[in-house]
């Protein structure tokens, strides 16, 4: 109240001299322009200043006044089409995961533009045109998304490899995961997808260039990119006489081979499977000497019975120190029923009988087996000894099926089938 009545006091001295100015000289002031001229006093020209001043001062806020009902029309408008955007995006992802795929691209389609998450609606209206066979319309609309929101260029990748695995495109795939890789090298599933590629495509060197990529960012359990690898490297070693050309010689082959052997990663090279795998292949391409060396030295460095097994079929370029070096083992491992199979082969392969049965027979008392009783069998066949012969061939059928049910007795078999019969008649 103090101050009100101050100001009113300043505005009533102000008054006061202003027209005790005017009184006493209100100037004059003459504005002139072509033939026209104005004659006023100083004070009135001011007055007219200060009233024109708050006139237009009045008119422009009158203005802007008066276009602010349009804008918030504007914005009124932009939120309903916002409501109405996120009501059929709704309906659309619950089309979508009820199976009504059209239904599911109308309403995902129509309402992406105005949609808060348009790459939300375009990558799910893709995955609905997908589904209804429309490869172009998904294609278009994974293009929309990429313009619409070009940053998320990964995630809408993701989309298109999914597509593409399903339409069976793996070139394309393929090609489009490499990509994704370049943008994003430490993206896990990325490189999941891309090792799933890289196995139906059977591109193992590939695959086998990736591993060490899966074990480091642990995309994969340790036991499943073991598995991986050891498959990848079996195939590879499986491939290579294939590969080569038809008139390719022996020579060339056994290079080959010596070659993928030696990229094998050495925690693989004495697993017993790539073992045999590698002698397989040395023997297919007509190197069984190398191979009876190199399975030598692997027994030599790690005992295996499978591979003591191994050794007896091989033939090597002189049988008699094959024999001689397999007789060196029994040393150290004078109780292995494996080996004493094996120096009953090679036994045989030195025409030595009578030694090669004693062997067979050892092997048989340490343990039952019907590899052993069927080489028994084989070599009292070619001694003549038929009777004998028989009997071990029963002893190594009886082995065979000891966990096969008991055929029933002959009375048994006669009680079954009269009740059998009495069924047939009582109906």
């Amino acid at each position: 109240m103090k101050r009100l009545l101050l100001l009113l006091l300043l505005i009533l001295a102000a008054g006061a001299w202003i027209g005790e100015k005017m009184v006493q000289d209100p100037g004059y002031v003459l504005v002139a322009y072509n033939e026209s001229t104005i004659e006023t006093s100083l004070w009135v020209l001011l007055v007219i200043l200060f009233i024109g001043f708050v006139a237009i001062h009045w008119a422009v806020n009158l203005f802007f006044k008066a276009r602010l009902p349009t804008g918030k029309f504007r914005a009124w408008r932009e939120r309903r089409d916002a409501s109405h955007a996120q009501g059929k995006t709704l309906k659309g992802l619950l089309a979508l995961s009820e199976g009504r795929w059209s239904k599911a691209q109308r309403l995902l389609s129509q309402s992406a533009e105005n949609s808060a998450q348009p790459l939300i609606n375009y990558i799910a209206a893709a995955r609905a045109a997908h589904e209804q066979g429309e490869d172009q319309a998904a294609d278009d609309l994974l293009q929309k998304a990429l313009s619409c929101v070009p940053q998320a260029e990964v995630a809408i990748g993701i989309a298109q490899v999914q597509i593409q695995l399903e339409r069976g495109q793996l070139e394309p795939c393929l090609a489009t995961l490499l990509r994704l890789r370049r943008l994003a090298p430490k993206h896990t599933y990325v490189l999941r997808l891309l090792k799933d590629v890289y196995l139906r495509l059977q591109d193992w060197h590939g695959l086998t260039n990736l591993i060490p990529e899966l074990r480091k960012l642990k995309v994969l359990k340790e036991e499943e990119i073991s598995e991986l690898e050891q498959a990848c490297y079996s195939s590879l070693l499986n491939s290579t006489l294939t590969n080569l050309p038809v008139e390719a010689d022996n020579n060339t082959r056994l290079k080959a081979l010596t070659k993928e052997w030696q990229s094998i990663p050495s925690r693989l090279s004495h697993d017993t499977s790539m073992v045999r795998q590698y002698i397989e292949q040395l023997i297919t391409a007509d190197s069984e000497d190398k191979a009876e060396s190199f399975l030598r030295d692997q027994i030599k460095h790690q005992w295996d019975e499978e591979l003591v097994k191994l050794y007896g079929r091989i033939k090597g370029e002189n049988a008699h120190k094959q024999l001689e070096v397999a007789k060196g083992w029994l040393k150290k491992n004078p109780d292995s029923a494996a080996l004493k199979l094996t120096l009953g082969r090679l036994a045989m392969r030195n025409e030595q009988w009578g030694k090669a049965a004693d062997y067979f027979e050892e092997s048989l008392t340490l343990e039952k087996s019907s590899e052993t009783y069927n080489e028994l069998s084989r070599l009292l066949q070619h001694l003549g000894e038929t009777e004998r012969s028989l009997k071990v061939m029963q002893d190594g059928l009886a082995l065979t099926g000891e966990n096969l049910s008991p055929l029933p007795t002959s009375t048994e078999a006669q009680n079954k089938e009269q009740n059998t019969e009495k069924a047939a008649s009582s109906i």
